[in-house]
């Protein structure tokens, strides 16, 4: 009994006793925020994702050669309804894929906000319950993503927010453009990503690999400039508040050090204020970037136009 409660008080939750002549009630209460649901496993870009089963109506093989073009969008015929048909991995900014093409796909037909529509994705693995836990206050709005679930074996995996993909699908023109998908190893390039909540580090990785970067990750400013030291990297995409040394520490560090004084550094943080900003901006930081209207597609941009 200690063991249970030791990991419901893990997870947040409280356990009220309530005693009466009648017998012992024992009532528990766990936060939304870890509230469970069933969801299929997908890969799309070489990356985990579980869509809520909710929102699905089925998943099929399809024959690529069905798909049609009507004004610019990929259409396929659903029960004699034309529906627009989309590439998961390209629409959250992993590019596409240059592997091995086949004569069909793996499509999920998903319904949301009054729209119905289907997603290209790699692999279907299938349903399964899973707890989710928001993102927390730093990333408040990742664009397309709803929360996140941590597997057994410590994989974060996104949980796909099917009301935002609606809302880009209806309106193809504002999809997000994204980076290229480098052709070889050799001529990645690569980003270190310094942030110390496991959950946000591990989005920003599987992000930016997806759009053809090698990430290396640090917990903290000085782990940072460890890794710098061992080896240096092209950017560096770093959180402010963290223990032992901060981001705006750790810039001033890296434009101080004419070993790293030329890698860009972008700050993401939950700090928004005027003050920070400009703060941000006088230690040398390239670009400051708030959390709370944090897009992929924006980073991706700026990471972009930033390095060399």
């Amino acid at each position: 009994m200690q063991l249970h409660l030791k990991k419901l008080n893990r997870l947040g939750g409280t356990v009220r006793v309530i005693s009466s002549d009648k017998g012992t009630e024992f009532v528990l209460t766990l936060p939304l925020s870890l509230a469970t649901f069933r969801g299929i496993k997908v890969f799309a870009g070489g990356h985990p994702f579980f869509i809520p089963l909710r929102s699905i109506d089925r998943v099929m093989q399809i024959i690529n050669k069905d798909i049609k073009t009507i004004e610019s969008r990929a259409v396929l015929e659903i029960d004699n309804e034309p529906i627009a048909v989309v590439s998961l991995a390209k629409i959250l900014g992993y590019g596409e894929e240059n592997g091995k093409k086949s004569d069909t796909s793996q499509l999920v037909i998903a319904s949301a906000s009054g729209i119905r529509y289907g997603l290209l994705v790699d692999q279907i693995s299938g349903a399964q319950e899973i707890v989710v836990k928001n993102l927390g206050q730093q990333l408040r709005r990742v664009r397309h993503i709803s929360g996140a679930s941590i597997l057994g074996d410590g994989m974060v995996v996104p949980v796909i927010n099917c009301e935002d993909l609606a809302a880009t699908i209806s309106g193809m023109e504002h999809l997000p453009s994204s980076a290229p998908i480098q052709s070889s190893r050799d001529k990645q390039r690569s980003i270190l990503v310094v942030e110390d909540s496991i959950t946000s580090r591990m989005l920003l990785k599987n992000i930016l690999e997806g759009a053809g970067y090698l990430v290396e990750t640090a917990v903290d400013g000085v782990d940072a400039m460890m890794k710098l030291k061992l080896n240096p990297v092209d950017i560096v995409v770093s959180d402010v508040d963290m223990p032992r040394m901060n981001g705006f520490v750790l810039t001033e560090k890296i434009r101080a050090d004419p070993t790293y004084a030329d890698i860009p550094v972008i700050l993401v943080t939950s700090l928004d204020s005027r003050e920070d900003r400009e703060h941000g901006i006088t230690v040398g930081a390239s670009a400051y970037i708030v959390k709370s209207s944090f897009d992929q597609s924006n980073l991706l941009e700026v990471i972009s136009r930033n390095i060399q």
